[in-house]
């Protein structure tokens, strides 16, 4: 789907004042129908979630509904994680609900890991009646309280004539601005009374003015820095898609001419393919990208908020470097790096101003001279690509990912769990389209891949989707293979086994003397039944996929993958999941070490890149 057609999608925008709709006066019902109402009215279209007592009364008028899908999933945490998936591949507000208590803490993980990485959804949970709240009733648990540190904003509704407002003002918060979660927490009693429900509602919301216009002395002042640098870099982050400015940036990098690096968060955000792009920055990023950082003279940061994963050691990171810092979230901006120019505002608007600007300085003769940047970045992108080491006998894990790549095509969703899969997922499949690679870059949430697959084939449902997963992560949610099943949402899973915890073990094997505790997952090579030449399995996940109602298919040879790729891609009538039994010991390369200088990266093990300063 192009962003304008996912702009103007079904509820896309979130209709907080009704404009779109007609004008509903006091009707009275429920405080749980009005729950439902303000619901289909703000837009949403499909709710991932898992009923009990508090939250029980307002699944009575959900089944009337005709414009709400409810999911069923098999845990909370599948039901967040599956809100989050669908609301990235669908640039929507994802809706997820749950009881009180236990259920509702089943949803921080999920909530946590929205927080962490701006994305729009909406959390439901039932709460006890307002007149046990405090007092430690059964299923009790200060939701609010928990959650007060990784949410935009939560509510806690005690009056059903409330619930309207807020469900309205909990889609206006979670959408504009920086997008986060939103969670609305509501007595039982609340949703039991009756009230009037009316629609649009007037917002109560003082104080929340997110800044979109950037200031233009500012946007000037970065033009005049970008023409007059000689070795600048567009560090690019998850804020450029979450503003749906994909093209505006293009339009930018192909004005300047000036090297793009697109974060983890931020793949898809400009083509793989382009000349201009350089790869992913960071821990586990390419060569030519830390390395352009780190040798700049100008990062313009452009939704990006210089998190210790690109950086490295802080005190050590691009020394010579001034920064043009970007950011619709003003505490973003100076956090980390102190930015020379602090620009806050929508990243759409600022790139299309920034743009302006720099035609200006065109118009005027100043153009910046990159040729001797360009030639020093197209030798390290040269001699050190990304690559990996294949064992005679065994399948390489980023080979098996290359090729799912290159077989379901750009067009196609990718998910990725945590770990080495989710760095070889962001290296070895080229990414050409927004919101097509989606992951957990801040939280790092074991179990997020295959829910958020789940949520955006929902989203998307005449989208391929692959969620590529660990065999650990795997394991974390799996459970929700049953939803995909009962639901008929065919998503495919890559389980990329290796048997092992595979990125604590890449550590320990780096910097624990190859002392291997308790990443041993009992699975996959290596592990065999007594006096038995078949490896012990457990779980099986053929079998595993078969008893959910999935197509369960395995392969453990180079020379069958393409085959079981395909044979995986002509399914469409249910859920696959393909067991690809690869080599423990692969490794991500390259590597900067936690803790230390990105001036440390290694191209491979043992392997500093020769930058001409004589410490190869």
């Amino acid at each position: 789907m192009t962003e304008q057609a996912r702009a103007a999608a079904p509820g896309s925008q979130p209709n907080s004042h009704g404009s779109q709709r007609a004008a509903t006066a006091g009707v009275p019902m429920t405080g749980a129908q009005a729950l439902i109402r303000a619901l289909e009215e703000s837009g949403a279209d499909t709710i991932f979630g898992y009923p009990g007592g508090a939250i029980l009364p307002a699944y009575d008028p959900l089944l009337d509904s005709a414009k709400l899908r409810h999911i069923l999933v098999r845990h909370e945490q599948g039901a967040g994680h599956a809100a989050t998936g669908y609301a990235q591949a669908t640039g929507r507000v994802g809706v997820c609900m749950a009881t009180s208590g236990p259920g509702a803490t089943n949803l921080v993980t999920p909530i946590a890991d929205a927080h962490m990485d701006s994305v729009p959804i909406v959390a439901i949970t039932g709460q006890v009646n307002a007149s046990s709240i405090g007092t430690d009733a059964f299923q009790e648990a200060d939701i609010c309280g928990i959650t007060m540190p990784i949410t935009k904003h939560n509510f806690l509704v005690t009056r059903p004539e409330d619930i309207a407002r807020t469900i309205a003002e909990a889609f206006h918060i979670a959408a504009t601005g920086r997008p986060g979660p939103v969670l609305v927490d509501i007595a039982k009693d609340a949703m039991q009374a009756t009230t009037a429900f009316r629609w649009p509602v007037e917002m109560d919301l003082p104080g929340y003015r997110p800044v979109s216009k950037p200031h233009a002395k500012q946007i000037r002042e970065a033009a005049r820095m970008i023409v007059e640098s000689r070795r600048p870099v567009l560090y690019v982050g998850g804020g450029v898609l979450k503003a749906r400015a994909t093209a505006q940036l293009r339009a930018l990098a192909e004005l300047t001419g000036a090297p793009v690096v697109t974060t983890l968060m931020a793949r898809g955000a400009f083509p793989d393919s382009h000349q201009l792009h350089l790869g992913m920055p960071g821990m586990h990023g390419t060569v030519a990208a830390v390395t352009a950082l780190q040798k700049s003279d100008l990062i313009i940061a452009l939704g990006a908020r210089f998190d210790d994963r690109v950086t490295g050691k802080l005190s050590s990171f691009a020394p010579d470097a001034k920064v043009v810092h970007a950011d619709i979230d003003p505490a973003e901006i100076s956090k980390n790096r102190v930015a020379d120019v602090p620009i806050v505002g929508d990243c759409a608007e600022v790139i299309t101003d920034l743009a302006v600007a720099v035609r200006a300085e065109h118009a005027a003769g100043r153009v910046g001279d990159y040729a001797a940047w360009w030639s020093m970045l197209d030798a390290w992108r040269t001699k050190y690509p990304l690559g990996y080491e294949t064992v005679k006998g065994s399948l390489a894990p980023q080979f098996v990912i290359e090729r799912i790549g290159k077989i379901a095509g750009p067009e196609a969703i990718y998910t990725a769990g945590v770990g080495q899969h989710q760095m070889w997922a962001a290296q070895f499949i080229n990414y050409e389209n927004p919101g097509t690679f989606l992951n957990s870059g801040g939280a790092g949430t074991m179990g997020y891949a295959l829910p958020a697959a789940m949520g955006a084939k929902v989203g998307r449902p005449d989208t391929t989707v692959w969620a590529i997963d660990g065999d650990g992560c795997f394991q974390m949610t799996n459970q929700e293979l049953a939803t995909c099943v009962i639901n008929d949402i065919p998503i495919k899973v890559a389980v990329i086994n290796n048997g092992t915890l595979g990125m604590v073990r890449q550590w320990q094997t780096l910097f624990y003397n190859q002392r291997y505790s308790n990443t041993t997952l009992a699975a996959g090579p290596g592990i065999e039944l007594g006096g038995g030449a078949e490896p012990r399995r457990v779980p099986d996940f053929v079998k595993l996929a078969e008893a959910y109602g999935c197509v369960g298919l395995r392969c453990d040879s180079p020379d069958q993958v393409d085959a079981t790729i395909e044979k995986a891609m002509a399914i469409n009538d249910a859920p696959v999941v393909v067991d690809f039994v690869v080599h423990q010991d692969a490794m991500v390369w390259p590597m900067v070490p936690a803790g230390v200088s990105n001036d440390e990266i290694l191209a491979a093990r043992g392997q500093r890149p020769d930058f001409g300063d004589g410490e190869e």
